[in-house]
């Protein structure tokens, strides 16, 4: 394997042993995005080539827009851990993964720079021209790990990347004063929403009981679909903005 990076815009080839080829050699067709949740981008550079952490990614994109390769796309990096979308249980396999550095929601949460939307833009788009990954699969880690993980997180630009190209975005409806289902509420109309989150992808049982796994999708889906109020209750708001999302996919997705 050529040590070289696979995008031109990697300012640095930094190899990491935490790697492997993909399963069943299947091809990318999903791009995950994180944010690294340490302190410094350093730091998260020297825990993703550490062979001790066996964690590793394609891309990091630290404050300033620079960007690392880890990974060749062509191999399997260690950055879903266990997760699920639409039927995948091994994302790792099929995916790419882009860690942007943010010391996280345990450390502040800040917004994410300009420098670095606009690297993580350019890297996207480079990403795409050379894999065949539908705009339904640019996906969150949470969305694909709901009960662990909360990045990129709500203050990522979603709507921005999809403008340019890159994934898939709908308008989210205007939030009103209904009263929403929450943990613990029962009934036919919660498990529509529970089926209609399975169908866009998540992973999630049609019980018709609002339980903690409800509870983490539905918090996952705000913060990639509906950033203004993150909260896990499905209101007006969160449901129509679902059926939305799923109306807005290929029909042979």
């Amino acid at each position: 394997m050529t040590e070289t990076a696979d995008s031109a815009l990697a300012t640095l080839y930094c190899p990491s042993p935490n790697i492997e080829p993909r399963k069943d050699g299947r091809a990318p067709d999903l791009l995950l995005l994180h944010y690294t949740g340490m302190e410094s981008a350093d730091g998260a550079l020297a825990w993703l080539t550490n062979e001790e952490s066996k964690v590793s990614c394609h891309y990091l994109v630290d404050e300033a827009g620079r960007i690392t390769q880890m990974v060749r796309e062509e191999m399997r990096a260690w950055h879903a851990g266990a997760s699920h979308w639409a039927g995948d249980e091994d994302i790792n396999s099929c995916s790419i993964g882009i860690e942007i550095h943010n010391p996280g929601h345990e450390f502040g949460y800040p917004d994410f720079p300009e420098d670095q939307m606009l690297a993580v833009e350019a890297l996207c788009v480079d990403i795409l021209q050379r894999n065949t990954i539908p705009a339904e699969r640019v996906l969150a880690h949470s969305d694909v790990a709901p009960a662990r993980k909360a990045d990129p997180g709500e203050k990522f630009d979603w709507r921005r990347l999809a403008k340019a190209g890159v994934g898939l975005w709908i308008e989210p409806e205007p939030i009103g004063p209904d009263t929403a289902f929450a943990e613990g509420d029962e009934g036919e109309k919660i498990a529509a929403l529970q089926k209609t989150l399975g169908e866009v992808g998540y992973g999630i049982e049609e019980s018709g009981v609002y339980d903690a796994t409800t509870t983490q999708v539905v918090r996952a889906f705000q913060r990639h679909w509906r950033q203004t109020r993150v909260d896990g209750c499905a209101d007006a708001s969160t449901r129509e903005t679902v059926e939305k999302l799923l109306s807005a996919r290929p029909a042979t997705s």
